[in-house]
């Protein structure tokens, strides 16, 4: 079964969220959150701290990253593992892969026309408000609180 990640990165302040616009398919044109394969034999986080490093620049010393969520799509025979985090400072985001680019969070991230995941980027935001006091109220072994 193939692994991927998506990774919900946060600006220091908790108030906007790094995205990408998809230059490639699946969802051409899309907007979507940073992330990508899990290779053979990698841990899922140390895949997500890879792609997040190749993807955007962003290293394991500027954002602590925490296991939010997972799907498996059985038809599919593939399987996508959720990370969350906030940077710990100001950050110089670059890549070639997509688009990218710090969104707020006032729009609605369940419009298909616009967002990639067939609504799953609504969802999974919404499953990072949900329990905010629990999980962004201080970091885990040390990790940063996240967004506010």
């Amino acid at each position: 079964m193939q692994g991927y990640n998506l990774i919900l990165v946060y600006d220091w302040t908790g108030t906007q969220l790094l995205m990408c616009r998809r230059k490639k398919e699946p969802y051409l044109g899309l907007i979507n959150l940073v992330g990508g394969k899990i290779e053979p034999g990698e841990n899922g986080l140390d895949a997500a701290y890879r792609e997040l490093c190749e993807e955007t620049a962003i290293t394991r010393r500027q954002i602590a990253l925490r296991h939010l969520m997972d799907f498996t799509y059985h038809l599919s025979n593939c399987y996508v593992q959720v990370y969350v985090g906030r940077c710990v400072g100001d950050v110089n985001v670059y890549g070639d892969e997509n688009q990218l680019f710090w969104s707020d969070l006032n729009h609605d991230f369940f419009d298909l026309n616009c967002y990639a995941g067939e609504g799953n980027i609504g969802h999974i935001l919404e499953q990072v408000r949900l329990p905010r006091h629990t999980l962004w109220s201080g970091g885990k072994d040390g990790e940063p609180a996240g967004p506010q």
